[in-house]
């Protein structure tokens, strides 16, 4: 069980990892191992998951995630495997957890007495330009 917030845990079957080999320097030893992780997590499919925070989560996956609603987490970063593991774990539930909070609602407000004067003194100043720029010229 991978706790993500009070709330949303992840299922340990729910999360598929493979291991494939990460590119980059590192010598002979690169070529041999199996250092990379590729994190799979399928958003639509969680039990887990509400709707809100499935909404979210797909927004804020972009192009990591495939058109079945699959999220791939691709670390490579470390030459340790398990390093890896847990970056794409951490990865995984940093999202969720940014899914999780619900966006603030705007709050209407309206201008200020002062915003409204400063706004029509400069289309009096605009007018004025113009004005002066037409061929006719009266005032």
């Amino acid at each position: 069980m991978i706790r993500i917030t009070h709330r949303i845990s992840l299922d340990d079957d729910e999360i598929e990892e493979s291991f494939v080999r990460a590119s980059g320097p590192g010598g002979q030893h690169v070529n041999k191992t199996e250092t990379a992780v590729q994190l799979r997590f399928d958003v639509r499919r969680s039990p887990n998951l509400s709707d809100d925070v499935r909404m979210r989560l797909e927004r804020l996956a972009g192009n990591r995630l495939t058109q079945d609603g699959v999220l791939i987490l691709v670390a490579d970063q470390y030459r340790s495997q398990r390093r890896n593991r847990d970056a794409a774990l951490e990865r995984l539930t940093e999202l969720i957890r940014e899914a999780s909070i619900p966006p603030t609602p705007r709050r209407p407000t309206k201008p200020t007495f002062g915003s409204k004067q400063r706004r029509l003194e400069a289309k009096g100043q605009r007018s004025a330009v113009k004005r002066l720029r037409s061929n006719r010229h009266e005032d």
